[in-house]
């Protein structure tokens, strides 16, 4: 038998059942970065991009993800998510991305959070591509996560 919740006894795909499970307060924070050049990283912040302010757009792009992971992650439950918070902040050669969701269900917000980080990442990098075609997205991954059946983990 499969460790793995979203593989079934046969081997197959399987979307876990969550029905018995109790609701519970969850929260999940991820993180992301997008390395770029200085002068890159002058531009984004100068809100003198050609395509407009980089960080607003990437922060809403990371909402708006959120709500709908259940859409591109094939087993991924549909949430009533109850915040969601995106920050893009000027970080050390770079674009730092945090996300943090929330929920009270009887699943994980974990996803959703990942989702947060990765589309915001990608529309800073859509948004800037025309100045640096050379930067990357970096360090994608969970920080935290709270609630639920196995309870809270922080990355050490």
């Amino acid at each position: 038998m499969s460790r793995l919740t979203h593989i079934d006894e046969t081997g197959r795909a399987n979307m876990v059942d969550v029905s018995a499970k109790a609701v519970t307060a969850r929260e999940a924070i991820a993180e992301g970065f997008v390395r770029m050049s200085p002068e890159t990283l002058a531009l984004a912040l100068s809100g003198d991009a050609k395509k407009g302010d980089v960080r607003a757009t990437a922060e809403i792009a990371g909402i708006m993800a959120a709500k709908k992971t259940a859409d591109l992650i094939p087993l991924c439950h549909p949430l009533a998510l109850s915040k969601i918070e995106v920050r893009v902040e000027p970080g050390e050669g770079g674009l730092a991305v945090t996300a943090k969701v929330r929920t009270s269900g009887q699943t994980g917000v974990e996803m959703e959070a990942l989702t947060a980080v990765s589309v915001a990442c990608l529309t800073v990098y859509d948004m800037l591509k025309a100045a640096d075609k050379a930067m990357t997205i970096e360090a994608v991954r969970l920080m935290e996560k709270s609630g639920g059946k196995s309870g809270d983990w922080k990355r050490p």
